[in-house]
């Protein structure tokens, strides 16, 4: 009988990254109607699929480019048509002095993470096990199984802020952050999937002076941030530093499919990450960075984030607020505050089953949620109500399939309270 090693025991094993990309792919091919309201598929957005149409019908008619795009490896670093375009793009907005040797791109921002993750934790030549700290909990669900050995993370709990209506943020702790000799990086997503919640500038700067006193890099995960797709509602300020690794992607912005992640770092990180891109896959995909760079270069993609992409997200986050208040009037429902991304944070208070077993509920009835359980990377061990809580739901998809996903996750919640 075939028999894996511990690397494929531990890749083939049950994850919640695993579960959620089943789920999609059982929606997508089930012969029964399902409400797919928990995965991070971006919405098809008509004025943008139309550009990303046009830009193809372009490409498809210069041949010159569009052979090159089918027919030839790219660097293990990425299109430097593309890193240039950015590059350019970032100095007229930010001001940002980059070179080509700071960005490097990947195969959609979960094989960067991979990589990234690895490169800074686990196992050292001196025997020493480093760590990533996640300094606000919850956390990615994608992060939490990238470790080729031991576990990667130590979480922090949040403080909890409450506003009217029974809104909620979390804050850092930052009286409980703990950095020692055995953390080696500092990892937030902002947004922060999957919660909505956008570190303030204040926050983030904090970190990024923490990360610099120890001499450490602060990962910032923007796959929903600035500058683009820039599903922010709030005021936010991008940023990058020497030390800092800025981690963005066009998937969010309508490109899930070109898988084309983006790595802004000190150039030691990103000649590791096209050393990496050169083993594993030869070279990052060259779709989405030919698609994109004319957009880089007239900074339409700013445009776009701005006016189309910002206000539509923030719409259906409103409608969808104002949806779950009206079904759960009564109920003690807590929302984290949506101030990015195209998720709510449930917080079902004092719920007398799981989530984990209303996640299966809901899939019964057509309804895929995420439980909150995969949320929580660094704090699997920590026996915490909170985590079997909470659900993340995508408000992303068509009006009416979020509407009736909202009416049935009520009527089971509702069932849940009743026993």
């Amino acid at each position: 009988m075939m028999q894996f090693s511990q690397f494929g025991q531990k890749f083939t094993s049950h994850s919640g990254i695993l579960q959620l990309m089943d789920d999609i792919s059982v929606a997508l091919s089930s012969d029964e109607p399902m409400l797919m309201l928990g995965g991070g598929n971006p919405a098809h957005i008509p004025e943008i699929q139309t550009l990303f149409r046009q830009h193809t019908e372009n490409l498809l008619a210069d041949g010159n480019r569009f052979e090159r795009m089918i027919g030839d490896y790219d660097a293990p670093q990425g299109s430097q048509a593309f890193i240039q375009a950015l590059i350019d793009l970032l100095h007229q907005t930010y001001g940002w002095q980059l070179k080509p040797e700071n960005i490097a791109l990947t195969n959609g921002s979960q094989t960067a993470f991979f990589c990234l993750f690895n490169l800074l934790a686990g196992q050292f030549e001196d025997g020493q096990q480093k760590k990533i700290l996640l300094p606000l909990a919850p956390e990615y669900i994608g992060y939490t199984d990238l470790s080729i050995g031991e576990k990667l993370f130590v979480g922090n709990k949040p403080q909890f802020e409450f506003f009217d209506q029974q809104m909620f943020k979390y804050r850092v702790d930052f009286d409980a952050l703990h950095i020692d000799d055995n953390i080696n990086a500092i990892c937030v997503s902002r947004p922060t999937n999957p919660t909505a919640n956008v570190l303030t500038d204040d926050e983030m700067h904090t970190l990024s002076q923490l990360a610099k006193k120890h001499h450490i890099p602060f990962i910032i995960d923007g796959a929903y941030g600035s500058p683009f797709p820039n599903i922010i509602f709030t005021d936010a300020e991008p940023m990058w530093d020497e030390h800092i690794i800025l981690c963005l992607s066009l998937s969010k912005l309508g490109l899930p499919g070109a898988r084309t992640g983006i790595v802004i770092a000190h150039e030691k990180v990103t000649r590791a990450l096209a050393s990496m891109n050169a083993v594993m896959s030869l070279a990052p995909n060259t779709m989405g960075a030919i698609l994109a760079t004319d957009m880089m270069r007239s900074g339409k993609i700013l445009q776009i984030s701005r006016e189309v992409i910002q206000p539509f997200y923030q719409y259906k986050a409103q409608q969808a607020v104002q949806w779950f208040q009206a079904a759960f009037k009564d109920y003690p429902l807590y929302m984290h505050k949506p101030e990015g991304a195209f998720f709510l944070w449930l917080w079902f208070k004092d719920l007398p089953v799981a989530t984990m077993t209303l996640y299966e509920r809901l899939k019964q009835r057509g309804v895929i949620i995420v439980p909150g359980e995969y949320f929580f990377p660094g704090l699997e061990q920590e026996e915490w109500a909170h985590k079997q809580q909470c659900i993340r739901f995508n408000y992303a998809q068509p009006e009416q399939q979020v509407k009736q996903g909202i009416e049935i996750i009520a009527q089971e919640v509702k069932a849940a309270y009743q026993i």
